[in-house]
């Protein structure tokens, strides 16, 4: 199996990231700006992909640059944001095929930078600021995207939780943004918050492909001459001692109650005992052969879905369960059980080696995709943590059972929030 190597180059104004491997026929171009998460400045930064997409200076609206990608052999471009822990992360992906698989075309490589640079310092801008057109119309955009969580009740009920669990922290903040802000923003300040994300963020570029790493070092080196000084760096989260239990009722017409859990870890990705939380994860509540899904879905028919997931950059571990609301008390008390019996040592050898199993089959369907690799190699960039695919598998293996119980006895519980139909679920 072909080794994957994040070759870093410090550029200067940026990092640059080159990842090379034969598996793909394309090659990924993807630009990460990072800052940490700010509530005056969050639902001004979910904006700026939906407005950034719609055009540049070169390419004036929408259909000018999807004429443009498919004169670059079909090239796939998105712009989008996301929350790492207390970051909000800002990700520019252009895919495209590689040119070693196209006669006669020698400077595709070229012609795909450009265009990323265009779009990136070439907006659709007069007189510092946007279109106002285009901002009013990608405002309403945003209006919908929020509003509609409110009828995607896993995500929405993810997100109560979150609000309750870390209400006086950063990572309690919405990624998407809030509506109440959206009237008080103007083409102008958008502009402001635009040229903050290029001049001030922490700017990574991932190249990821079959390429020679000096050439193209040389090619993005030549187009993205940046005068830039970034300002920012990763925040990594610290650590918070859960006081008491506290449980959130929510009433709305519903049918299936949501119940969603929060646990403190107090252990993130770049912590020595990261992965027996992995594999304490995959015993709990990760798999189709985990705890939850076997005690709670199968055995006892109490839930429609039960899993649970790690959030590796703030330390916490999230439980979500659908329920019928009477079931509220007996659900909960056989999850909460789930927990207490992997702490009361209840985990067999088969169960640890399938989720090890698991676990690694997961990461190399992660690596199988060019995007996933970016992510995987981001991930240990933000959280100064690199090491090997090799290595990851290795530590998995070596992972005891002795190490998941103690883990289990390291995590707290601190929020069970359950969205329950009106009438039902006390």
């Amino acid at each position: 199996m072909q080794k994957l190597n994040d070759e870093k180059v410090n550029v200067g104004p940026y990092t640059l990231h080159l990842i090379k491997t034969g598996k793909f026929k394309t090659n990924t171009i993807a630009l990460k700006f990072l800052s940490p998460l700010e509530r005056e400045t969050i639902t001004e930064r979910a904006l700026l992909p939906f407005v950034l997409q719609k055009g540049s200076k070169k390419y004036s609206d929408e259909r000018e640059l999807r004429l443009k990608l498919d004169d670059l052999y079909g090239a796939k471009f998105s712009i989008n944001s996301s929350k790492k822990g207390e970051n909000h992360v800002i990700t520019f992906v252009l895919d495209f095929p590689n040119e070693r698989f196209l006669p006669g075309e020698n400077n595709l490589v070229e012609q795909c930078l450009q265009f990323l640079y265009d779009i990136l310092m070439n907006p659709n801008v007069s007189d510092r600021q946007f279109n106002e057109r285009v901002v009013e119309r990608e405002k309403e955009t945003l209006e919908n995207k929020i509003k509609a969580i409110i009828d995607e009740k896993i995500q929405y009920a993810n997100i109560r939780l979150i609000d309750e669990m870390c209400k006086n922290e950063k990572y309690s903040i919405h990624s998407h943004g809030y509506l109440e802000d959206l009237p008080n923003i103007s083409a102008r300040s958008l502009y402001d918050t635009y040229e903050r994300m290029i001049n001030e963020d922490k700017l990574d570029i991932y190249v990821v492909g079959d390429f020679n790493q000096d050439e193209m070092k040389n090619q993005i080196e030549s187009v993205f001459q940046l005068n830039r000084q970034s300002r920012h760096d990763v925040v990594q989260s610290t650590s918070v001692e859960p006081n008491e239990v506290e449980e959130v009722l929510e009433k709305q017409k519903v049918q299936q109650a949501k119940l969603h859990i929060g646990y403190r870890t107090g252990i993130t990705y770049r912590d020595p005992d990261y992965f027996a939380l992995q594999l304490f994860n995959g015993v709990f509540g990760g798999f189709p052969h985990s705890k939850l899904f076997i005690n709670v879905r199968e055995k006892h028919s109490l839930a429609y879905y039960a899993a649970s997931r790690l959030e590796s950059n703030k330390g916490l571990l999230f439980v979500y369960s659908g329920i019928a609301p009477e079931q509220f008390e007996k659900a909960k008390d056989i999850i909460l059980e789930q927990h207490e019996d992997i702490k009361n040592g209840q985990i067999t050898e088969e169960e640890l080696e399938q989720t090890k199993k698991m676990l690694i089959h997961q990461i190399k369907e992660t690596v199988d995709r060019s995007g996933g690799i970016v992510e995987l190699y981001y991930q240990q960039e933000i959280n100064q943590f690199d090491i090997g695919l090799d290595e990851i598998y290795e530590r998995i293996q070596s992972v005891t059972r002795d190490e998941v119980i103690n883990i289990a006895h390291q995590i707290k519980l601190d929020t069970i929030y359950l969205l329950t139909a009106e009438g039902g679920g006390e």
